[in-house]
């Protein structure tokens, strides 16, 4: 299987694009994930993009080949997981901001010490932690294992609005979610 074209994706096309269609998309990181429900969209041409000023040893994943996992710390704190996406050498991904929680639940849970489920994958930091996420993932390839990523159904209502906790083109509307979703990071206004 051609890894830029997995669950029926084109992780060639903008990183706009890609954020909607993978709401929907089931993610599995060593069969432990969920629906994604929530993204966001950085392309290199965004002031808010970790790209925006061109490649770095932090951000080389970014400028690597689609369909794969670009993996940064966020604030010091949380690991954050990204879908490379657009031509090697570009600079796009997409953030994915909120799972629902489908498969190793128990897991999560001891992972997050938490007990509410829409809580555990509520945001990119709690998702990196319940699914083990860390920096030893960026790189990797989102066609092999430890990720499995499984096409989302037909006629899904996807919302957009504007990204969080960005201090650059906050009102681009390159956030995206799955409409009426109880497990995102923050209601769609």
């Amino acid at each position: 299987m051609n890894p830029a074209h997995l669950a029926g994706i084109d992780f060639y096309g903008a990183s706009e694009v890609l954020a909607r269609q993978l709401i929907g998309v089931v993610v599995l990181v060593d069969g432990v994930g969920g629906r994604i429900v929530e993204t966001e969209a950085y392309d290199r041409e965004d002031p808010a993009s970790h790209a925006f000023s061109g490649p770095t040893e932090r951000n080389a994943a970014m400028f690597g080949p689609p369909a794969h996992a670009y993996v940064y710390r966020s604030y010091g704190i949380h690991w954050c997981l990204n879908f490379v996406c657009r031509e090697e050498g570009h600079g796009a991904g997409v953030l994915i901001r909120a799972i629902e929680p489908l498969a190793g639940l128990d897991i999560m849970r001891r992972r997050r010490d938490a007990d509410d489920s829409a809580a555990l994958c509520s945001g990119p930091g709690k998702l990196c932690q319940a699914l083990e996420v860390t920096r030893a993932f960026n790189g990797l390839s989102l066609a092999q294992p430890p990720f499995q990523l499984e096409a989302a159904p037909a006629g899904l209502e996807v919302v957009s609005g504007p990204r969080i906790g960005i201090s650059k083109a906050m009102d681009v509307p390159w956030r995206f979610g799955l409409a009426g979703s109880r497990f995102l990071s923050r209601p769609f206004r």
